[in-house]
């Protein structure tokens, strides 16, 4: 299974517009060969680097699985009219919110997309460490892309 997106290279830096310090939209995301057995997709981004340890970004679950691709500029409410819900991120808000690191080295803001054999079935605002648990054992691919962002 493999995760692109042409909003940046992998592990490149992220451009101003996915991040606070411009329009805060989602970048668009591609992927493409899901094993056979895919009933869903979860999607969660996540920045390892943040001072208070890992900051959630994204969560995203219960995508059907013709899903192939999410636009850039998803809206910011519990579901997503393609199919899927969005959960809670650590800035408690449904939907995605970019990259907003303090002044210092760029981070690193990991996209992990799973392909699972079931949906989960939470509702929608769930949090990160909800759907992880949801997931255990029902994970056939996992792909990931990374980008950074820094701020001075």
């Amino acid at each position: 299974m493999f995760l692109t997106t042409n909003a940046f290279k992998p592990g490149a830096m992220m451009p101003k517009e996915f991040t606070c310090d411009g329009v805060d939209s989602s970048p668009e995301l591609d992927w493409s060969n899901p094993p056979e057995k895919t009933r869903s997709f979860a999607l969660i981004v996540d920045d390892p680097d943040a001072p208070a340890g890992t900051w959630v970004h994204w969560v995203v679950y219960d995508m059907p699985a013709g899903t192939r691709h999410l636009p850039e500029g998803v809206p910011k409410r519990d579901e997503i009219q393609s199919g899927g819900r969005q959960g809670i991120n650590d800035f408690h808000e449904a939907g995605y919110n970019g990259p907003c690191p303090p002044p210092g080295g760029p981070h690193r803001y990991f996209f992990k997309l799973y392909a699972l054999d079931t949906f989960l079935n939470l509702k929608a605002r769930s949090t990160k460490s909800g759907v992880e648990r949801a997931m255990v054992g029902h994970v056939l691919a996992k792909s990931e892309l990374m980008g950074r962002y820094g701020r001075e």
